[in-house]
């Protein structure tokens, strides 16, 4: 039979006796439960012979596919609990424990819950209806009742260690989902601490690259081709014990360092390494310039791009010298996914749209490497967005974030060993 019908008003109106009303949300797999936010009304709108029995069995009769089927035994007399005019109540014709523990496996058990959901249809964009005249024709296995007992007797002796193992094998799968990811991130750790490979004394420290990266800067200058940052990035080498600035500008503070480095390396804001810019922004009504495809972020995956499907607008010959990359140039998402990073090694250039930062280091380096850093920083919660709706990586945030710089040498090794370990992190 049905259970309670009522109008939602009449939830409305409190007394001494309530009564609590159970919905298909409340039935489990062979369980039912009690909620927070079930549903209460006065005993003054329910039935007598409504009220849920021990041997009840109680299952949806209008919900989602997947949960079409699920039943539980009641497992007590309840003078304030019913269920719902959407859950099904199956009256046992004779009390009998035994029987009806058969029962509530039989209707557990996988062809009877196919059973269920063919005889179902489509009530609306998501639920369907069980039927109460079909569900009753469905055929149910019978044995004898001594039979019963011992069917029953042999399950519930199987299925606590059955329940035991299938906690153990969800955390074994999720175990075998995530342990690749966290290992990747464990090789990251150690790579971007410097101890992944070892120092190389011969190696030229970074303070030397650094430095370079500061001649390039200050010709390019001179030459007009870039404008010099006013806010200068602070750039911090380690000297023993403690870390000096290796210029006067007080940007960076000591405690925004978040681990140690080898003395040969430095901390170093990306915006010092990296000339950097976002692409065009749409503008369907600015027809100015030449027709040409460009990517967004939906294009831009972790090291690899989707070009199946590229758009085209109009660029300006200083928006196409702005928006255009070149093979090894280093992309980073600024909407959408933020931070997340691909080295465009294509033998032909493209366009970028506003969404996309546009990384070109001052002088050669290991682009890898610093693809890598994006990837650690991503996955461990150092990068995040800022705004308001669209959360994204601004430019002035991706020039201010600090990032460790071994030597030139040492970058390269690190990436050899990161891709010759990577692969068996997949493996498993």
């Amino acid at each position: 039979m049905s259970g309670l019908a009522y109008k939602k008003e009449s939830l409305n109106k409190k007394s001494d006796s309530m009564v609590r009303v159970l919905r298909g949300g409340n039935i489990g797999d062979e369980n039912y439960s009690f909620k927070n936010d079930d549903v209460f009304i006065s005993a003054e709108f329910v039935k007598p012979e409504l009220y849920l029995r021990k041997n009840y069995m109680i299952t949806p009769a209008v919900s989602s596919l997947e949960h079409i089927g699920k039943i539980a035994l009641i497992d007590q007399n309840y003078n304030n609990t019913v269920v719902g005019g959407f859950v099904l109540m199956l009256l046992p014709l004779f009390n009998d424990d035994v029987v009806s523990r058969y029962l509530l496996y039989a209707f557990a058990a996988k062809h009877h819950r196919d059973n269920c959901r063919n005889i179902t249809h489509k009530s609306g964009q998501a639920f369907y209806n069980l039927s109460r005249e079909l569900l009753m024709n469905l055929p149910v296995p019978i044995p004898p009742k001594n039979e019963m007992r011992r069917i029953v007797d042999r399950l519930e002796s199987l299925l606590p260690h059955i329940l035991s193992y299938g906690l153990i094998e969800g955390k074994l799968s999720e175990l075998n989902d995530t342990f690749p990811e966290q290992l990747k991130k464990s090789i990251l750790q150690l790579a971007v601490q410097g101890k992944l490979v070892p120092q190389d004394p011969s190696d030229e420290p970074a303070a030397v690259l650094l430095e370079k990266i500061h001649t390039e800067k200050e010709r390019l200058i001179k030459e007009g081709k870039i404008k010099r940052d006013k806010n200068e990035s602070v750039i911090f080498r380690r000297d023993n014990s403690h870390y000096e600035k290796l210029c006067n500008v007080e940007q960076c503070i000591e405690e925004e360092i978040p681990f140690e480095i080898p003395d040969s390396w430095c901390w170093c804001r990306l915006g010092e390494i990296f000339q950097h810019n976002t692409g065009k922004a749409l503008n369907s009504s600015n027809q100015s310039g030449e027709l040409l495809e460009y990517i967004t972020t939906s294009n831009l995956y972790w090291n690899r791009f989707e070009l199946g499907k590229l758009r085209s607008m109009y660029f300006t010959d200083a928006e196409i010298d702005k928006c255009t990359v070149e093979t090894g140039d280093l992309l980073v998402c600024e909407g959408g996914d933020i931070g997340r990073a691909a080295i465009w090694n294509y033998g032909y250039d493209m366009r970028i749209q506003n969404h996309i930062h546009r990384l070109r280091p001052y002088v050669e380096i290991c682009i890898k490497y610093f693809y890598y850093l994006f990837y650690f920083y991503k996955k461990t919660g150092m990068i995040g967005g800022k705004g308001i709706g669209i959360q994204g990586l601004s430019s002035n945030a991706l020039h201010q974030i600090l990032f460790p710089v071994p030597p030139a040498e040492e970058q390269y090794r690190i990436v050899e060993a990161v891709e010759r370990l990577f692969p068996y992190c997949d493996r498993l």
